[in-house]
């Protein structure tokens, strides 16, 4: 096997990929943008090289500045992760033109399978089921809305060359189509630099059903299982399984041959997943991911074997490790996407500097994470955090193994997903397995219900910042504290739009309760929002603090960054934002908003112009960010008075983008 290993890639992936080598003895290369010059990637390995500037077509896709970067370093291999290049066949082909060993398929079967069309196409011809649609040469907008039309309603308009569901969007009306195909094709030039796209009937809720297939150069090609990536949302996969449940036998054994066969036809050499759509009777093609998958880590759980090693032993020239009789899958395992991103606004993406990251532990979780506690989350690149994986003999405890761990996790400065995909695993629709690719569309607001924000957690955060008070310097505690007098301590926070005061009382300095009152727009409580809750038995440490507040005992972990405080109690995750009288920085419109962009990104499309009259929703302008397109939207019927950024450029977090009249002004 060869003894250095680049790495072409980022993240969690890059980390992951890192660990076996070293196992294995390897020596490691990282590679880095300027944006990743700190990242957890790069601390990991031996050696790291600065390749470009953040933008991804400056850095991680710039074929030729990796190869350069291997031979800096002397690395004999390079392993490509998912996403990014792993999928291009010009760059596995450049790899073997400069004698550098490609850790993946080569570039011929890359090729037959990154084009969906050539893939639907050579698949039909094997025999296997393939929906019906377009995925022909022809690629002007007029021919592509006839071709649409005579597929017929509802179809999907996708990149041919794309992946990760990355510019793939439904249409279900007409009216929609046009829309479509250009956002599409925008996405499709922009994220893989080639704008064909493809139509295919839509199945409005199958079922996502993959199976993991690796080949070796000696002409052995076997299966390791199948997997269930029905949740998702955007067709992004967030929960993956394996194996898929509620498979027949028969059924099962037929998916994974057509699998293998599908690898056998396009002379596949190493790690690739044949994805597939269910209706419940019938599996069609979907596409062949050429890579290692993001959850390829259920397969190794259910396996007990490294993928990874797998294909850096492949790629080196041996032979499968395992036949197919020899190949023993065991139990359940499920595996949770944990993002930078706010479930409660929209899913909008989440940047910024990572505060505290305490991933779980326990028997039967795994987790891999591309960031710890301190680091920088960029807004130049997809929004993954980290993988958490849970395994357990049956499915049901695999799903609540990982549902408490998600739970467990501590994540601070960027908005995260983590609690969101708890409640989806507890969730009879996913335990009884009735779910599709349709269940979030459909029933995702169940998952975002407010968290319910109890009297604990009010009384716990008062007592955690006046503990904090007290701690860090007594003499500036505004807290009306006297020797041998009853002291107080009054704090205001506000969460989910609500404002709270929370006044502790008690002697010598110990709280005995909690007046809890919710205050109203006119800065006086509520009538019916006032209650005591007695309190005993306080301690606090500088990041927990425990009390019996009325019968129970409560302990909560929490963190102050700036004038914010983060309070986990159970299951649940509060932010609270602080009212310090010291500063006073804390105002009831402080969260009101306008046309700005909530993170970094770059301007993907301009859909009105200076002096046009606009509607409430309507649609103004597109942003690019983390990977994905984010709509700015009127907030009132109106008139454009100014428009700051054009198509293309870039434009820092909290820009104001747009400027607009209400009607009654611009009518005036």
């Amino acid at each position: 096997m060869f003894q250095r290993l680049l790495v072409a890639n980022r993240g969690e992936i890059a980390c992951r990929i890192l660990r076996t080598a070293r196992r294995l003895g390897l020596q490691t290369v990282a590679v880095y943008s300027d944006a990743d010059a700190p990242a957890r990637h790069v601390r990991l390995a031996d050696q790291a090289v600065r390749i470009g500037p953040a933008p991804a077509g400056q850095s991680y896709l710039d074929g030729e500045a990796i190869i350069a970067a291997a031979r800096l370093a002397g690395a004999e291999a390079i392993h490509p992760g998912y996403g990014f290049l792993s999928e291009n066949a010009r760059f596995a082909a450049a790899c073997q033109q400069a004698g550098i060993t490609f850790v993946g398929p080569p570039p011929e079967a890359i090729e037959a399978m990154g084009s969906k069309s050539l893939a639907k196409a050579r698949v039909r011809a094997a025999g296997i089921p393939v929906l019906p649609g377009y995925e022909g040469a022809r690629q002007d907008p007029a021919y592509l809305e006839a071709r649409a039309l005579e597929a017929g309603l509802p179809l999907i308009v996708k990149p041919a060359a794309g992946g990760g569901g990355k510019g793939m969007y439904v249409v279900r009306e007409r009216a929609e189509l046009r829309a479509a195909l250009e956002a599409a094709r925008r996405l499709a030039e922009s994220s893989f630099g080639d704008g064909t796209l493809l139509i295919e009937r839509f199945v409005p809720e199958p079922r996502h059903i993959e199976v993991q297939v690796f080949a070796d150069q000696h002409g052995a090609c076997i299966h390791l299982g199948d997997r269930d990536c029905s949740v998702q949302r955007r067709h992004q996969k967030l929960i993956e399984e394996a194996p898929a449940p509620g498979l027949s036998g028969p059924l099962r054994e037929r998916l994974r041959a057509a699998a293998v066969e599908v690898a056998r036809q396009i002379g596949y050499r190493g790690a690739g997943t044949v994805e597939f759509l269910f209706d419940g009777s019938e599996f069609y093609f979907l596409e062949m991911n050429t890579r290692l998958q993001v959850e390829h880590t259920v397969t190794e759980a259910v396996s007990g074997l490294d993928l990874v090693e797998w294909q850096l032993r492949v790629a080196s020239g041996e032979a499968l490790p395992l036949t197919q009789e020899q190949v023993r899958l065991s139990g359940h395992a499920i595996e949770a996407r944990v993002c930078a991103e706010d479930p409660w606004r929209e899913f909008l993406p989440s940047a910024g500097r990572l505060q505290l990251a305490e991933w779980p532990q326990g028997e039967g979780v795994r987790v891999d994470a591309g960031f710890e506690s301190g680091d920088s989350v960029p807004a130049a690149y997809d929004s993954l955090l980290a993988k958490v994986i849970a395994w357990a003999p049956e499915r049901a405890e695999a799903a609540g193994v990982l549902a408490g761990a998600l739970e467990r996790a501590r994540l601070a400065g960027v908005r995260s997903n983590e609690r969101w995909l708890a409640r989806i695993l507890r969730s009879p629709v996913f335990l009884e397995a009735r779910h599709s690719v349709a269940l979030l569309a459909e029933r995702g607001a169940e998952f975002t219900a407010p968290e319910a924000l109890t009297d604990a957690m009010l009384a716990l955060a008062a007592l955690a910042l006046g503990a904090e008070g007290r701690a860090n310097n007594p003499w500036s505690a505004c807290d009306g504290f006297a020797p041998n007098l009853p002291a107080a301590f009054e704090v205001t926070l506000r969460t989910g739009g609500t404002v709270w005061r929370v006044t502790l009382g008690g002697q010598a300095g110990e709280a005995r309760t909690a007046l809890i009152e919710q205050i109203g727009p006119d800065g006086t409580p509520a009538p019916d929002g006032t209650r005591r809750v007695s309190l005993a038995e306080t301690r606090s440490t500088h990041e927990t603090v425990e009390a019996r507040i009325e019968a129970a005992l409560e302990r909560a972990r929490f963190l102050r960054v700036a004038e914010r405080l983060h309070l986990w109690l159970g299951a649940a995750h509060h932010e609270f934002e602080i009212d310090d009288p010291r500063t006073r920085s804390f105002t009831a419109a402080h969260a009101a908003g306008g046309l700005t962009t909530p993170l970094p990104g770059v301007v993907a499309a301009v859909n009105v112009e200076v002096g046009q009259a606009v509607r409430r929703g309507q649609t103004l302008m597109v942003i690019e960010a983390m990977k994905m397109e984010h709509g700015i939207s009127a907030p009132f019927d109106g008139r454009v008075t100014r428009i700051h950024f054009a198509l293309g450029e870039r434009v820092p977090e909290g820009s104001e983008l747009l400027a607009l009249s209400p009607a009654d002004d611009a009518a005036s």
